[in-house]
Order: structure tokens, then sequence, then C-alpha cells
């Protein structure tokens, strides 16, 4: 009996030993690549402030001066149709202003582009969500009397926006030969600023073009800018989020894939996080005063 209690402790401590081990590599391995561990109090997307003018472009190389947050995405279940299962399983979130805009930059693998939405298909997406004033809202699409302020950028508007771009430039050009016709929608922007107080009532607001919109995909990856001005005194605080140097509010992140038929509530999420939006440094251009 000793001899198999032996046996037996000899073996249990060589298995803790064993986890104890992978536990020590995997938090070492964490660490190293700068992937933020979950705790009590959550996760911090920071934007980070700066002096000067803040990119509108995912290539601007201002982004390389701010490390990435990686977030972890999952399915939509608490409405139906469900989406347990998204494409979409990890998003990169960058985020800079300089006392009078703020930016956001999302970066997520995509093997497809998808920038058409006819019927049978569907195009790639991404949106940022805010609660509309200080109380806390549900973050699939809020409450009554707590509402959310949604950014929805949409693939199928940015190639509105860039076509019409690129049409504008060539005519200036003044190119000889046939015209060419193509009806393209007149975009403001390519994000969408949209209203929500629960499930269904979702309503693009009347005044758009406020939330910029700028995005590119190279080699399966998704690099989306969405910006907006900082919140001053005038604004209509009753329908937009408030975004203020040195407060700290909740944002929530959402990801489609069109390829994998990902539309309205199929989608990935991550839920409600802390927005911590830089004080203004005294002095700065960005101050008052």
């Amino acid at each position: 009996m000793s001899k198999v209690r032996n046996t037996f402790n000899a073996s249990g401590i060589k298995t803790l030993w064993l986890w104890g081990t992978m536990s020590l590599a995997l938090l070492l391995g964490l660490t190293w690549y700068q992937v933020p561990l979950v705790s009590s109090q959550g996760m911090v997307v920071r934007a980070h402030f700066q002096e000067g003018g803040i990119p509108s472009h995912p290539s601007d190389s201002a982004w390389e001066t701010v490390s990435p947050l990686p977030l972890p995405l999952s399915g939509q279940i608490i409405t139906r149709p469900v989406w347990p299962n998204p494409s979409v399983r990890a998003l990169s979130i960058r985020s800079i202003h300089n006392g009078k805009e703020v930016a956001f930059l999302m970066e997520w693998q995509d093997a497809t582009k998808n920038e058409s939405l006819t019927p049978g298909v569907f195009r790639d997406g991404a949106a940022v969500a805010f609660p509309v004033g200080n109380a806390p809202a549900f973050f699939c699409m809020g409450q009554l009397d707590h509402y959310v302020n949604i950014w929805h950028w949409k693939a199928d508007w940015q190639s509105d926006v860039d076509r019409r771009a690129a049409r504008a430039k060539e005519k200036k050009r003044r190119r000889k030969g046939p015209r060419r016709f193509e009806v393209i929608p007149r975009r403001p922007s390519s994000v969408e600023d949209l209203i929500g107080g629960g499930f269904s009532t979702l309503t693009s607001k009347r005044s758009q073009g406020r939330i910029k919109g700028q995005a590119e995909w190279k080699r399966g990856l998704w690099r989306v800018v969405m910006k907006r001005p900082l919140t001053v005194d005038g604004d209509d605080l009753d329908n937009e989020a408030m975004l203020i140097p040195g407060r700290l509010q909740a944002v929530a992140f959402a990801v489609w894939n069109g390829e994998s038929q990902e539309r309205n509530g199929q989608k990935a999420v991550a839920s409600w996080m802390q927005l911590l939006i830089d004080p203004v440094k005294t002095g700065s251009s960005g101050s008052e005063g």
C-alpha cells in the first residue's frame, strides 16, 4: 500500500508541475505578444493624445505610434436569429485624438472582400457603439430611455465613396475618349450614424456625414478608420455619444463577414468595455484658452 501511495504522490506532483510549467509558459507568451489578460476591471481601450492632425487613412504612419489592443470576439446569442459561431474571432483596436477629433482604427482578418449588397449577397461591415449620456445601456441596440449611438461602417458604402472620388479626379484630368456612365450613390460618408433604443428600433440619424470613414482591404486584412469631432458645447447630445477628453465611458464593437452571410444581428461582437480618452495636455494646440 505504501508503495502504491508513493507512486500516486509522485505522479500527482509530476502532473501539477507540468500544468504549472504550461501555465507559466502561456502567461509569458501572452505578455510577450502584449495580449491583455482578463481582469475584474475589464479591458480599457485608450484613445491616445497626440498633437497635430488625426490620421484619416489606415495606412497613415501615425497609427504605428500606438500599440494595438487585441480583443476577442464572440457570437451574438441574445436575440434571434442567434449567431453562435462567427467567422471573425478577433479584432484589433487603436485610437488617437488631438483634443478636437478622435479616430479609431479597427483591424481584422477576412479572406474575402465583400463590398456588394444585393439579394443573397452580403457586405462586410464593422461598428462601434457608445451609450448616449451617462446611464448604462444594453450593448445590443440599447433599451428604452437608455439609447446607444452606433457608427456602422459598410464596405459597399466605402466602395461608393471611393468610386465617386475617383470619378471626380478623372473629370479634373479631362480625359478624352468615350464617357463612362455609372450611377453612384452620393454618400456623405462610408459610415452610417445610428441611434438605437432596443431591438428593431435602430434608426438612421437625420444628419449624416459627421462621422467619416476610410478603409482598405489587403491580403486578407480589413483596416477601417472611423473619425468624429469630440464633444463640445452646443452638440445635440440627445442623439450623440459624449466623447470628452479625460472621461471614462463604455464602448462596444461588432464585425460582419459578408462571405459568411452575416448581416443584422448575425455578427461577431465584443460587448461593453471601457474607453479612456486621454486628457489634453496643458499648453497643447488642442487645449482651450
